[in-house]
């Protein structure tokens, strides 16, 4: 049982519920034991309904447990649970979890899964391989790749990626900038803290590439005063990115410079518009400015500056390092991403172009009983809810973003569309359950 490595997640929701409590709840009984544990503090998975979840690292990989308390550590000890063993709480290989079995993580490949302040952990799962590939090519290639990708602003507005990089780079400008925009304001939307805090490494990256492809050598990311935690892990991040040499005047050894820093406002839900954002960090009040001029021409201090969501820059990385087809091979054309966001407890991500009956029932864990699926607002506060469902639907993101009105909207801030066509005949297994309410209707699948 000596040298288990043992998981405790230090994101935001875990320390709400107890996590530094469990933490050193399982450092004492170790000690108390005499048994040699290390003991790494994770991003979270995403099963918020499961924290403090808890892994263990066996020989057949990492094994979960969870809900955790502080005083359940001593029964987990007793179990065998640094074998991996059964117990009430266990929830057997995480990987083999059917709410991670079904989903496929590209940008949040790493959350949860390592210490997010370790360069050493984030380059053994392939960290800095975006960059490295990057420093190899010329600006207009690495954006032909992200343009190739068909990467969308993840914010709100959608506008491709690759377009708004091209307008950076052709502008003219001693000084260009690199703006990160994670004012997360919608209630209830946590994707940005989530990958800032387990896998901070990757939006700097990405923020790294964006300079080297525009011009840029100053990024600056603009954080709420609400996200102390991830103000931290972002800061202690950059430090550390300094000290490995991936940030500074010669960046991994390239001869290009390019320096970051992190930006607090005061929290303001407006300050997710760009321009507003923009007003924010020159000092004034965030208000929305007049378009033109745009901020790829005349930005912050009206210098050309690029303006890109977290969840747009983290994707940059395994574009950068798989190129933009393996990232478009993921998607729906014109989607720009290939993950649908879901869950109010969670964030799990499956390629777009799924039954939309997939996410409360096999990854949201259903519909309690004599409770009613509500029309779904897909995207978060921001998205469009769609009409009542009477039966399965399949959602299929429509391939142009404009000039379409109903269905639910998949992606940040509302900017998705989506078509809903007519209902698609029953799943073989599926057993229907009439109520008063037919326009919603409750459907019963059988366990894959």
């Amino acid at each position: 049982m000596s040298g288990r490595t043992i998981f405790v997640p230090c994101d935001a929701a875990a320390l709400s519920v107890g996590a530094d409590a469990v933490a050193a709840a399982i450092t004492g009984e170790a000690a108390r034991r005499q048994v040699d544990i290390r003991v790494v503090r994770n991003g979270t998975r995403g099963l918020l309904w499961l924290e403090p979840l808890v892994e263990v690292e066996t020989a057949q990989g990492r094994v979960a447990y969870g809900p955790v308390a502080a005083e359940d550590v001593p029964g987990l000890f007793e179990g065998g649970f640094l074998d991996g063993a059964d117990h009430a709480l266990g929830h057997g290989p995480t990987e083999e979890i059917p709410y991670f079995a079904r989903q496929v993580r590209l940008t949040f490949a790493r959350c949860g899964v390592i210490d997010p302040l370790s360069i050493d952990d984030f380059k053994a799962h392939g960290g800095f391989a975006g960059l490295a590939k990057a420093l190899a090519m010329e600006p207009a290639e690495i954006i032909a790749q992200v343009t190739e990708s068909g990467l969308r602003g993840r914010g709100g507005a959608g506008f491709p990626t690759g377009i708004k990089w091209q307008t950076v780079a052709g502008a003219e400008g001693e000084q260009k900038y690199v703006c990160c925009n994670a004012d997360e304001g919608d209630s209830g939307t946590f994707t940005d803290r989530m990958i800032m805090e387990g896998d901070p490494m990757i939006v700097i990256e990405g923020m790294i590439i964006a300079g080297i492809a525009t011009g840029a050598t100053q990024g600056l990311i603009y954080l709420r005063s609400e996200y102390p935690h991830a103000i931290a892990t972002m800061k202690r991040a950059i430090d550390l990115a300094a000290d490995a040499g991936y940030l500074g005047e010669d960046v991994a050894g390239s001869g290009r410079a390019f320096s970051l820093e992190v930006r607090v406002g005061a929290g303001s839900y407006i300050c997710g518009e760009e321009t507003a954002m923009l007003e924010s960090l020159e000092g004034r009040r965030g208000v929305i400015r007049a378009k033109p001029p745009l901020p790829a021409l005349e930005g912050l201090f009206a210098k050309p500056t690029v303006v890109n969501n977290v969840l747009s820059l983290a994707a940059v990385p395994f574009i950068l390092d798989q190129g933009g087809k393996a990232y478009a091979a993921h998607g729906m054309p014109f989607t720009g991403h290939p993950a649908l966001p879901t869950g109010r407890q969670h964030r799990a991500r499956r390629p777009h172009r799924i039954a939309l009956r997939d996410h409360p029932w096999r990854l949201d864990r259903g519909v309690r009983r004599r409770h009613h699926f509500r029309p779904p607002g897909a995207g978060g506060p921001g998205g469009r809810a769609s009409r009542r469902l009477s039966a399965p639907r399949v959602v299929r993101p429509k391939a142009r973003l404009r000039g379409f009105r109903r269905g639910p909207a998949p992606g940040g801030g509302g900017q998705g569309r989506a078509l809903i066509p007519a209902p698609s005949p029953i799943p073989s297994g599926a057993r229907s359950s009439p109520s008063r309410h037919e326009a919603y209707g409750r459907w019963k699948l059988p366990t894959p």
